[in-house]
């Protein structure tokens, strides 16, 4: 499955993308792994502008945008603290055929920004001065809201800029992006190509939540009860909230 997350034409701004949408839609069609690809800035010499980065860690500095499918009487934890898919990216990666830049950076923390503008200066200092690798403004709450999913996530972050932070560089601009972008085209095919040719069908499960996985203000296994809901939601193929019924009592989770 492929789907253009800012739209046919590149029409909606990373505020305006209806993520939850995005999330659901793909949910549907039976995607169990997600492959983000998008652009970035870098905060660290080493990652120079044309770098493949496979990010680690996101942290989210979005404010406009909806976060979450749970809420409003349904409530649900789920864990943010890693994945299993960038292993399998990175072992794909080393198979690509021709010339091509280094491996893909990893364990790269993605601070995600509102947007649309660029970072000022003092944005982007401390950004660096607070450990951060990337920047970018698409993947939050993407990456969120696929963990909700139960979607494993790996984004491929492809970097295109210093940010505004670098002394020998000028300000980020949308020409400078575009520019690298198109160099890194070919590229990003290639693996696009090789990941659907080659993506193991089972790789290092990615974590489920932990046993706060679900919130009802009920006494219960954590595990027996998703396991009950993803059960009724695949029974009843629809979307919305499934009411479940589990050692004699009743508890709600969404279901996209």
């Amino acid at each position: 499955m492929f789907l253009p997350r800012h739209g046919k034409g590149h029409v909606l701004s990373p505020s305006d993308i209806n993520y939850r949408a995005n999330i659901d839609v793909l949910k549907r069609a039976g995607v169990t792994d997600l492959i983000s690809l998008s652009a970035c800035g870098s905060f660290r010499e080493d990652l120079p502008p044309g770098t493949f980065v496979l990010v680690d860690q996101f942290v989210d500095r979005t404010h406009k945008r909806e976060s979450s499918f749970f809420g409003k009487g349904c409530v649900a934890h789920v864990s943010m603290a890693a994945s299993g898919v960038a292993a399998a990216v990175a072992c794909i990666w080393r198979r690509l055929p021709g010339p091509r830049a280094s491996p893909p950076c990893r364990a790269a923390r993605y601070v995600c920004m509102e947007g649309p503008q660029f970072s000022s200066l003092a944005e982007s200092l401390t950004y660096k001065a607070q450990g951060y690798s990337v920047i970018g403004m698409t993947n939050m709450p993407e990456a969120k809201l696929a963990r909700e999913a139960e979607i494993c996530y790996a984004s491929v972050a492809m970097v295109t800029d210093f940010d505004c932070w670098h002394p020998d560089h000028d300000a980020v601009t949308v020409q400078d992006i575009i520019r690298v972008l198109n160099s890194n085209a070919e590229k990003a095919k290639g693996l696009v190509a090789r990941l659907a040719r080659d993506f193991p069908r089972q790789h290092e499960p990615c974590p489920i939540g932990s046993d706060r996985a679900l919130d009802t203000g009920a006494d219960h296994s954590a595990g027996s009860a998703r396991s009950a809901i993803i059960e009724e939601a695949r029974r009843g193929g629809r979307a919305g909230v499934a009411v479940v019924k589990v050692d004699g009592k009743h508890f709600r989770s969404i279901w996209l």
